[in-house]
């Protein structure tokens, strides 16, 4: 099983109330864990990608991506012990990390997913709680569509858009939900501007004016020391970083402070300055040309 349908119904015993505020938690956090009732039928397994279904008097359609990340539990609590599945009684649920939700009213129309994904019995599709398994042929189709008709500024330009890749072309890495957060990145960049602060790239020097403004932002604080009274200082820790220094800060598990990254370049014999025009990559060219032939 790849993927599930889940059912949703704001007005059959909503589960699921401040909705709206989860939206706009979750546009800053990035994930939003929530147990979903899957009913005494299919059982799917962590990993398994969950379609939200939205239906009742705002219309039906897809509003949300998650996956599933526990086994099947008793409603009572996961920290119960409970049987084999098969031997699982009564309904069960399992825990959803939902990565992306939309808005109630900007759900997918039944109608464009029944065009585009026939085979998935969009009709059928639970109404409140439980799940349906979505044939393996089709959850392509629903990927597709979906990157399709998210609005622009939900899509990260630099992160995969949640539900339009397979589990299993997924590696899921942590980012810090500071590093998200809109407000302070623009406080961030208004006060450090936009060149990465460990190698000086810029990418509108070397894109144009498609790269303006185009930067990561990293948190400097590492998480672990984070407190429960933390506030974030967007200036004193965020700093934009480039896409390779960002990857390279966080290619262990105490981020590598900025100071680092330049002297990991400065030993592997990068200088940081400014770009190199074309005249002088010119003039380097003939300068070896002219030491190659001597």
């Amino acid at each position: 099983m790849v993927a599930v349908l889940l059912g949703w119904n704001p007005g059959v015993g909503d589960t699921w109330p401040g909705y709206s505020r989860v939206v706009d938690e979750l546009a800053t956090a990035g994930v939003h864990r929530r147990a979903w009732p899957v009913g005494t039928g299919a059982r799917p397994t962590p990993g398994t990608d969950a379609w939200l279904v939205l239906h009742g008097k705002t219309g039906s359609g897809l509003i949300g991506h998650g996956v599933v990340v526990s086994a099947p539990y008793l409603a009572a609590g996961p920290d119960l012990p409970y049987p084999p599945l098969s031997q699982l009684p009564g309904e069960a649920c399992v825990d959803v990390d939902f990565d992306m939700l939309l808005p109630l009213g900007d759900q997918i129309p039944v109608d464009i997913l029944a065009a585009r994904a026939p085979l998935t019995d969009w009709a059928a599709a639970p109404v409140a709680g439980g799940c349906q398994p979505v044939p393996e042929e089709q959850s392509r189709a629903i990927r597709e569509l979906w990157a399709e008709c998210l609005p622009a500024d939900e899509i990260d330009p630099v992160l995969p858009v949640p539900g339009t890749l397979p589990q299993d072309a997924m590696i899921r890495v942590g980012v810090n939900r500071y590093e998200r957060n809109p407000y302070a990145r623009r406080v961030c960049l208004a006060h450090h501007g936009t060149s990465c602060a460990a190698c000086g790239f810029s990418f509108e020097a070397a894109y144009g004016p498609e790269g303006e403004g185009f930067i990561q932002v990293h948190h400097l604080v590492p998480a672990a020391q984070l407190g429960p009274g933390y506030e974030l200082d967007p200036v004193g820790d965020l700093v934009p970083l480039c896409s390779n220094c960002h990857a390279m800060a966080h290619r262990r598990r105490i981020p590598y402070t900025v100071a680092e990254l330049r002297a990991m370049r400065s030993r592997a014999g990068y200088i940081s300055g400014s770009v190199v025009t074309q005249q002088e990559l010119d003039a380097q060219a003939d300068a070896r040309r002219i030491l190659g032939s001597t």
